[in-house]
């Protein structure tokens, strides 16, 4: 059940990143030899009428559209791309401007967070999105909303400055930042008063064993799903998906500081695991799920780290205003650091999975 709910997770969001970079390479004339699922040895695949290898490979962490012409990592003209025939070299990746490079890498993490926001309208149509207004309905006695002065009727209306349109958007905000002091700005009895309060660090355990460090008010308030009209669909979802977003980066942003602890970050191991128990509770779950690994994916991908999307769209970017690309001995050496970096990264994070697995400590009871 973990293995395929896992395969059933990344497969396909794999397969609609890589095939954003497809469809835009088409889109500027350029030929794909290859679009791969997984890594390593090819377990199944086959070859379209245009040249193209559809394949699998037996390593299921990833995948990659390899474009005529790309015969290094950093995508730097060769001899042997030189080598070409003018005709083919037109179809090859190298050959077109930069700005259309850096669509045809951009496409890939943009075509995630698209499947994020169709995936958002789908559940706010057909299950509905908590619109309730961020009125509080119940104080709890002695913690910090109490301490901070809040009573039962109070409107939120902002927090640190931002919009407070529903409760379930308060309550978000509030839960990624434990131990942190937040403003407030409320709506009571007709008068706008501000308050201040520190949400309390609280470590929740779901029903898996799964635990988060997450802050708590101490608050109660409607959260009751309503079904969207068409009109109200997409803007909804595109503002789910940023706000997805501005957690991950303030929970990466915690995690770098310090502020939260690195036991809390997943690894492949991990997101089968969560897949599995998801996919145990019904389709939605899973689903959302799903929506919300295809914006990380999104966000990770355009993070400027060399191999990554993002490092080579800052590459573009330079190329755009330095007016030619940097030396390609400079980028070689970009990309096998990078390339270190997301291997340390890789073996950190499964090593921390196992962790959580609690493997270390029973490897540890039987040697003792």
């Amino acid at each position: 059940m973990t293995v395929l709910s896992f395969l059933l997770v990344i497969g396909p969001l794999i397969f609609v990143h890589e095939l954003g970079h497809y469809f835009a390479g088409r889109w500027f004339g350029v030929k794909a030899d290859a679009f791969s699922i997984g890594f390593g040895k090819e377990i199944a695949g086959w070859t379209d009428k245009r040249g193209t290898r559809w394949k699998i490979g037996w390593l299921p962490l990833g995948g990659y559209v390899k474009f005529a012409g790309d015969m290094n990592p950093a995508s730097t003209p060769s001899k042997e791309w030189l080598a070409l025939p003018p005709e083919e070299r037109n179809k090859t990746f190298q050959s077109k401007p930069v700005w259309q490079r850096f669509i045809i890498v951009a496409a890939g993490p943009m075509v995630n967070f698209l499947f994020a926001i169709i995936a958002f309208m789908i559940i706010f149509a057909t299950i509905g999105f908590p619109s309730s207004p961020a009125v509080l309905s119940q104080i709890e006695a002695g913690s910090a909303a109490d301490e901070a002065g809040f009573k039962s009727g109070d409107h939120v209306v902002a927090i640190d400055g931002r919009r407070m349109d529903t409760f379930a958007e308060l309550y978000d905000y509030v839960r990624i930042r434990p131990g942190q002091r937040l403003d407030f700005s409320v709506r009571r009895q007709g008068q706008d008063i501000a308050l201040q309060g520190t949400p309390a660090p609280e470590t929740v355990r779901d029903q898996f064993g799964n635990t988060a460090k997450l802050g708590k008010l101490g608050v109660r308030g409607a959260v009751v799903p309503e079904k969207l009209p068409p009109q109200k669909l997409f803007g909804t979802a595109v503002e789910q998906t940023v706000n997805t977003v501005e957690m991950m980066v303030v929970t990466l942003g915690q995690i770098v500081t310090g502020q939260r602890s690195v036991k809390e970050m997943g690894g492949p191991l991990k997101i089968a695991q969560v897949s599995g128990q998801q996919a145990s509770l019904g389709w939605l779950p899973f689903f959302w799920l799903m929506t919300v690994i295809s914006i990380n994916l999104g966000f990770i991908n355009l993070l400027p780290i060399p191999l990554l999307d993002g490092g080579h769209l800052l590459f573009y970017l330079i190329e755009g205003v330095r007016r030619k690309p940097l030396k390609a001995e400079a980028q070689e050496w970009a990309f096998r650091t990078g390339l270190a970096a997301l291997l340390a990264l890789m073996i950190f994070v499964t090593l921390n999975d196992l962790a959580s697995f609690g493997v270390w400590k029973a490897l540890g009871g039987l040697i003792g």
